[in-house]
C-alpha cells in the first residue's frame, strides 16, 4: 500500500486529494494500493474569498460530504511538524492524541495567514482571515445598535487597501447602514480606507485605479493614504501622522504570509514563505514533497509567478495532486499551466471590476463585472457535494477554457 498524505483542507488540498484519486481510478488495478489521507484541523472546507461578505458563518463546505464519497480518508487534526528524510508528519487530534503519519508522497497545501499586526491595542482589531474572525467581526458588527450612542459607533476603519481590504471596504458601508437603520442613524455611517502606499490597490497597478476611485468617491469612502495605524482602541484610532479617528470598527487586511509549516520543509523559499516547485510542483530538492496553493512558489505564464488566491490554488491541487499519482504510477506528470490570468474585484454597491492579463486590463465594469464576480464567489468555486464522478470529472479538467 502507497499512502499520500495532503495536509491542509482548503481549495488546494481538496483538489489535490481529488486529482490523486481520479489518476489512481484511471491507474485501474494499480490504483487499489493507494490510500490518500487528509489532516486538517477543521471539518469544513473554508470559502476564505467570500469572507469579506454578510453573514460570514455560512461560506464553508462539509469537507466529508467533498471527500467521503472518493473514498479520501480524512483526520481532524493540526499538523505540528513534519520529516522530510523519515517521510512522517507529526499531529495532535482534536482529543490531544499525538498522531504519526507515514507517507510515501506529500503535498503541503495548508495555505496561508494574516500577518497581524504589533501596535498597542492590536488584540482588539478585527480582520477577515479566518472562518472564525470573519464571524467574531459579523457578530460586532450586529450588536453595534445596541450600544449607547456615542461618536464613532457606526465608522468601520479598513487597514490595507489591497484586494481584501477593498472588497471589505466597499462592502461594510452598505452592512453598517442596514444595521443603523433600524436606529435611524444610517446617516452616521463612515468608512474609512488606509493604507501606506499612496495609490489604493497598489498590487493591482495602474489599470483598474480610475475605476476603483470611482467606486469609492461613490460609496463615500474616505482615505488616508501614505500612512498606518500607530495605535487603537475600542473607541479609536491614531494614525501614523497623529490624526485621531473615533471608530468602533477596525479591521486589519494588510499581509500575508504563508503557512509556517512551510519552514518544516528544507527548501528554498521566498520573502512570503512560499516554497520553491517545479513545473509538476515539487518542491525543488526535497523528494516526494510537492507543495500546492498558497504555500507554494511556482512559474506561470510570461514569466510571472502564482499569486495566492484560489484562482492559482485550486488548479495547483488538481495538478499537484495528478502529478503525485503519475510520480507513484510511472506515469508522465502534466507541467502546471494555469489558465491566464483574471481578476475580478467586488466593489460593493457599486458594481466590480473583471481585469485580464499581469497588465490588468479592464475587461468588463459595473454590473455586467458584478454579476460575473457573483458567479464566481457562489458557484464556481464550489466544489461538487455528495458526487464523486463530478467531483473527478472536474478534478481532470485543467483548464476552464
Amino acid at each position: 500500500m502507497k499512502d499520500v498524505l495532503i495536509i491542509g483542507g482548503g481549495f488546494a488540498g481538496v483538489w489535490s486529494a481529488a486529482g490523486v484519486v481520479r489518476a489512481a481510478r484511471e491507474a485501474g488495478s494499480a490504483g487499489d494500493e493507494l490510500r490518500v489521507t487528509l489532516v486538517s484541523g477543521g471539518d469544513d472546507m473554508v470559502i476564505r474569498p467570500r469572507l469579506y461578505e454578510n453573514a460570514p458563518e455560512g461560506m464553508r463546505v462539509a469537507l466529508d460530504r467533498v471527500l467521503g464519497p472518493i473514498g479520501v480518508r480524512r483526520i481532524s487534526a493540526t499538523v505540528t511538524g513534519i520529516d522530510t528524510e523519515a517521510h512522517t508528519a507529526r499531529a495532535v487530534g482534536r482529543d490531544g492524541e499525538q498522531l504519526d503519519l507515514a507517507y510515501d508522497k506529500l503535498v503541503l497545501a495548508t495555505g496561508s495567514q494574516l500577518v497581524r499586526p504589533d501596535f498597542p491595542g492590536s488584540q482588539d482589531v478585527f480582520d477577515v482571515d479566518s472562518l472564525s474572525a470573519a464571524a467574531a467581526l459579523d457578530h460586532h458588527l450586529r450588536r453595534l445598535a445596541d450600544r449607547d450612542p456615542c461618536l464613532g459607533q457606526y465608522t468601520a476603519v479598513v487597514v490595507g487597501a489591497g484586494f481584501t481590504g477593498l472588497e471589505l471596504a466597499t462592502a461594510l458601508g452598505e452592512r453598517l447602514r442596514a444595521i443603523a437603520d433600524g436606529k435611524g442613524t444610517a446617516d452616521d455611517v463612515r468608512v474609512v480606507l488606509v493604507d501606506r502606499a499612496d495609490v489604493v490597490g497598489p498590487e493591482l497597478g495602474p489599470g483598474p485605479r480610475p475605476t476603483i476611485d470611482d467606486a469609492l468617491d461613490e460609496l463615500k469612502i474616505e482615505r488616508r493614504l501614505g500612512r498606518t495605524v500607530a495605535a487603537a482602541t475600542r473607541r479609536d484610532v491614531t494614525l501614523s501622522d497623529g490624526e485621531v479617528i473615533p471608530a468602533a470598527t477596525v479591521v486589519w487586511t494588510a499581509g500575508m504570509a504563508a503557512s509556517p509549516l512551510t519552514a518544516q520543509i528544507p527548501g528554498e523559499r521566498d520573502r512570503l514563505g512560499r516554497l520553491n516547485v517545479d513545473e509538476h510542483l515539487r518542491v525543488i530538492g526535497v523528494p516526494d514533497v510537492y507543495a500546492a496553493g498558497d504555500t507554494a512558489l511556482a512559474s506561470v505564464e510570461d514569466g510571472y509567478s502564482t499569486t495566492q488566491s484560489c484562482q492559482h490554488a485550486l488548479p495547483m491541487g488538481k495538478f499537484a495532486g495528478h502529478n503525485v499519482a503519475a510520480d507513484l504510477f510511472g506515469n508522465v506528470p502534466l507541467p502546471f499551466t494555469p489558465d491566464p490570468y483574471v481578476t475580478c474585484l467586488d466593489l460593493g454597491a457599486s458594481g466590480a471590476v473583471y481585469t485580464e492579463g499581469w497588465d490588468r486590463r479592464i475587461a468588463l465594469t459595473g454590473p455586467e463585472a458584478k454579476a460575473l464576480k457573483q458567479n464566481i464567489n457562489a458557484v464556481w468555486i464550489y466544489p461538487p457535494t455528495d458526487d464523486a464522478e463530478e467531483l473527478l470529472a472536474q478534478a481532470g479538467r485543467f483548464s476552464n477554457g
